[in-house]
């Protein structure tokens, strides 16, 4: 028994070139599969997340309207929700801000639209062009909008 565990302890034949080759080929694979579902889900959760932040906006908005008594204009913009705006009309009740960070843009770096007056007869509308920047498109590139919840 003894001299069969030294010959265990030395076997030394390993894995075989062709061996090796097949387990890399099965981890590239597994890493590959699993990347192309992390990435699908990255991209939903950026639509996810645009539809969020739209919606926060919308509450910022409404915040705003509460205190000045009407929406930013277009030329305002969003960032009067966060720096008390210098063009006209200038709001006496400013109270904010009304967000809390000064950026205004979505999930893939382009900048949220925004309507006053919105469309569909709304006082406004927000919007992303989602992944691709243009109007129209679907999935991940569709446009999320305000009014469409």
């Amino acid at each position: 028994m003894y001299n069969k565990l030294s010959d265990l302890i030395q076997d030394d034949s390993g894995w075989t070139f062709i061996e090796t080759l097949i387990v890399i080929g099965i981890v590239i694979i597994l890493t590959g599969s699993v990347s192309f579902m992390g990435i699908k889900y990255l991209e939903k959760a950026k639509v996810v997340s645009a539809r969020s932040e739209i919606q926060a906006l919308s509450i910022a908005l409404e915040s705003y309207y509460l205190d000045t008594g009407a929406y930013p204009t277009e030329e305002q913009g969003l960032a009067a929700l966060w720096e008390a705006p210098t063009l006209s009309p200038v709001p006496e009740e400013w109270d904010g801000p009304y967000v809390s960070k000064n950026d205004f843009s979505d999930p893939w770096k382009n900048p949220y639209i925004y309507k006053n007056p919105g469309e569909n007869q709304l006082p406004f509308t927000l919007s992303s062009l989602g992944a691709d920047g243009y109007e129209g498109g679907e999935d991940n590139a569709g446009d999320i909008n305000s009014w469409e919840g």
